[in-house]
């Protein structure tokens, strides 16, 4: 299984971007610093794929992925970048190829792209996106998006941007095909339009429970031999509520907690009316894909999803803004030297695709964050 670092994806509650537990958050300059900072130490740590998220409202500010991963991109060699998510929806697709394109080039083919609609209705109103033509847009973007990868000249017609005749977007990518992966947290719309073009799906496992999300990637997988593909060939990335490791199960408890308490009143401040459906952190670690505890109660959680969702590509997300620095790293070394190593073993993976990428590692790949 694949492991790797993300922040902020937007997929799901669970991806908010908390303020430390004295309720002050750092400055703009110095959490877009740590972003890169901690890409960095999520390649020396031996984690296979980082990914940013991509929001148009408080509290996140991690707007602009295209760029940060550049920058990442130039300070790392061989670590996958991934989007987690891009809010196709919102996004001119000519545009928004031509970044990512250019991005491609820059990270020497390391980019992977996981496509959501969106959810946040702040947002929608800022790019003039309406929740009843978002989905329209986020199916149409994708497809041209698409076409665009893959022609050299596109000529092209939809409801939303004027047409395209023999247009060539440019610079042409160095990755063809790029593995678009489509996340979707409760919507069969992005599963569908998934399972048509034969495209990876990344369940985000954020504000629900385990169920929940176990019965949308059988529906994906249901729909994907619907369209004529090879069962085999389904490819799916699950996310978690949350990773915090200890030595022991009481003291990941007793240090996560301030964590849990801090993003509950985030969502209470921000959540536009979400909230999640655990009413302690006892019950959210029993309930939800959090992997909060002891290696060993992490690595036989991790199997107990996985017989539900079969999944390759295992997203962990570490809230490095209310955690110590200290705490930050302990936990993500601990991750690499005794849970890492034994997913890897037990729960075998394809490796990311090339062009000229490092060879990855076989087994279970990680995304921390």
């Amino acid at each position: 299984m694949e492991y790797g670092v993300a922040h902020g994806p937007g997929i799901a509650v669970k991806f908010l971007v908390l303020p430390h537990v004295s309720g002050r958050h750092k400055p703009t300059t110095q959490r877009l610093r740590e972003l890169v900072e901690n890409a960095v130490l999520a390649e020396q740590l031996g984690f296979d794929a980082y990914g940013v998220g991509e929001r148009h409202e408080r509290p996140y500010e991690e707007s602009s992925p295209a760029i940060i991963l550049s920058h990442i991109a130039a300070h790392t060699s061989k670590i996958r970048l991934f989007t987690a998510v891009t809010v196709l929806s919102l996004h001119d697709p000519v545009r928004a190829f031509e970044d990512y394109s250019t991005l491609d080039h820059l990270s020497g083919g390391r980019l992977d792209l996981i496509i959501g609609k969106g959810n946040g209705a702040v947002q929608a109103r800022l790019f003039n996106v309406t929740t009843e033509d978002q989905w329209e847009r986020h199916r149409e973007n994708y497809e041209l998006f698409r076409l665009l990868w893959q022609q050299d000249q596109v000529t092209w017609q939809g409801r939303f941007r004027p047409p395209l005749h023999e247009a060539e977007a440019l610079p042409r990518p160095l990755q063809q095909p790029i593995r678009v992966w489509h996340g979707s947290a409760t919507s069969k719309d992005s599963v569908e339009l998934a399972a048509r073009h034969g495209d990876p799906l990344f369940s985000a496992n954020g504000a629900n429970t385990i169920e929940q999300y176990a019965a949308l990637v059988r529906h994906y997988r249901r729909r994907w031999a619907f369209h004529g593909h090879e069962p085999q060939d389904a490819l799916v990335g699950a996310g978690t509520a949350g990773y915090f490791g200890a030595r022991t199960s009481q003291e990941a408890i007793d240090r996560y907690r301030p964590v849990f308490e801090a993003r509950m009143a985030v969502i209470q401040r921000y959540g536009h009316g979400q909230s999640l459906p655990f009413d302690t952190l006892e019950d959210f670690v029993e309930r939800s894909s959090a992997l909060i505890g002891s290696p060993q109660q992490i690595i036989e959680k991790v199997h107990r999803y996985h017989e539900q969702f079969g999944h390759e590509l295992l997203h962990i997300h570490v809230d490095g803004e209310v955690l110590s620095r200290k705490d930050y790293l302990t936990t993500l070394e601990l991750f690499q030297s005794d849970i890492a190593p034994v997913l890897r073993r037990e729960l075998p993976s394809r490796p990311f695709p090339g062009p000229p990428v490092s060879a990855v590692p076989a087994g279970l790949h990680e995304l921390p964050g």
